[in-house]
């Protein structure tokens, strides 16, 4: 079984005279704000006596990616009441007990928890599959859904197995025969910023043992793959990809889009590498590389940075969506630039990003959300907060 870090985490901060008691300190304000603060700042809403939801404010519904990114944030955080509290509304109000997506959790629903749609995303379920197996370990496992490395186990054997042994008809979550995550269940294409080699090799170790094989074949997988999946000169990559690494351009229920671009979700795989560079280093001279390309084209671009590029690296005139997002995710890979000896003018650059980012508030409005969950990760792990457990 893999080793995995237990303890060294690095407040990279310091190497611009940011204290760990400072990096902390903000860490735990964003919090409060984020979860616990006034309806114009907070993401966060208790429902009832023992359930709470995570907003997305943009589109004002309850998504998997935001509950699981909530129970990763509080268990991170130690703040186990508003983590029961998620987990109960996902399970009460998200969780498809039947019909063709059974064992898997819908991705959106209203905050009255109506189901949005009956699909999945499989995001949602990684994520929520690591802050459970971290859960059991900090807190310990309890009855009912509140048994969380039971639970864990469970939705990663549904996401290869469809509900323990294939009894349901619902397609996997993962392509079994290249070990690569899916966009959705339903496509043979994937998304570059759900590839969490970091998280599978945890689950090589902590999922049921017949899967074992299979997660850490995963996460060399991934790891290879989002050497295809970034552009070689720039770092880039664009929101959704072939298993080749090249741009998927369009899909089948939304013709006008485009996914070929760096966009919203391509933000989070410079995070995921730098993560996967901090907890393993199984990749890591390729990853401090591609991480210093990413933030040597944002330093070129000057005060084009809030344009949207493609993976190549023109930009449009488009305005980015998510400006905080960017930078959060621009000094996140700081994590991994500055590290293994990086020459002076990489370090001085990846100190920049990291003022950049100390500079930044938490954005306000009614986009807050997505910019927001991006800005407390990269606070978490630029701190050495975001820890295996």
């Amino acid at each position: 079984m893999s080793d995995y870090k237990k303890s060294g985490y690095a407040n990279i901060f310091s190497e611009i005279g940011i204290s760990d008691e400072e990096a902390l300190k903000r860490v735990k304000d964003s919090f409060e704000t984020m979860f616990r603060g006034g309806d114009e700042d907070r993401i966060y809403h208790d429902v009832g006596a023992d359930m709470g939801y995570v907003e997305d404010t943009g589109n004002v519904d309850a998504r998997t990616e935001g509950m699981s990114y909530g129970m990763m944030i509080c268990v991170q955080l130690d703040e186990k009441e508003i983590f029961d509290r998620i987990w109960k509304w996902t399970m009460t109000n998200m969780y498809m007990t039947d019909g063709y997506h059974a064992g898997y959790f819908a991705w959106s629903c209203a905050p009255d928890g109506k189901k949005n749609a009956d699909g999945p995303a499989p995001d949602g379920e990684e994520y929520f599959a690591m802050a459970l197996f971290f859960a059991s370990h900090r807190w310990g496992d309890g009855e009912g859904i509140y048994n969380y490395s039971e639970w864990a186990r469970t939705i990663l054997r549904d996401c290869i197995h469809r509900n323990g042994d294939g009894d349901k008809k619902g397609p996997t979550m993962w392509n079994l025969d290249n070990h690569l995550i899916k966009f959705v269940p339903g496509v043979e294409f994937t998304d570059p910023s759900y590839h969490l080699p970091h998280f599978y090799e945890l689950f090589a170790l902590w999922a049921d043992e017949r899967d074992r094989e299979f997660w850490g074949k995963a996460a060399q997988a991934s790891r290879e793959y989002l050497h295809n999946a970034c552009h070689p000169q720039t770092g880039l990559c664009t929101d959704y990809a072939e298993y080749s690494g090249e741009p998927v351009v369009s899909v089948p229920w939304n013709k006008h889009g485009r996914f070929d671009r760096y966009y919203s979700d391509s933000y989070r795989t410079v995070m995921n590498m730098s993560l996967d560079h901090e907890w393993f280093g199984k990749d890591a001279k390729w990853q401090s590389e591609n991480a210093a390309k990413l933030q040597g084209f944002f330093d070129r671009a000057g005060d084009k940075w809030d344009r949207v590029p493609s993976r190549d690296g023109v930009f449009t005139d488009e305005k980015v969506m998510h400006p905080t997002a960017v930078i959060a995710s621009n000094a996140a890979a700081s994590l991994a630039s500055i590290a293994g000896g990086a020459d002076n003018e990489t370090t001085e650059r990846a100190k920049m990003f990291l003022k950049t980012f100390w500079n930044t508030p938490l954005r306000t409005g009614k986009r807050r959300y997505y910019d927001n969950c991006l800005y407390l990760f990269a606070m978490l792990m630029l701190s050495g907060n975001y820890k295996i457990w």
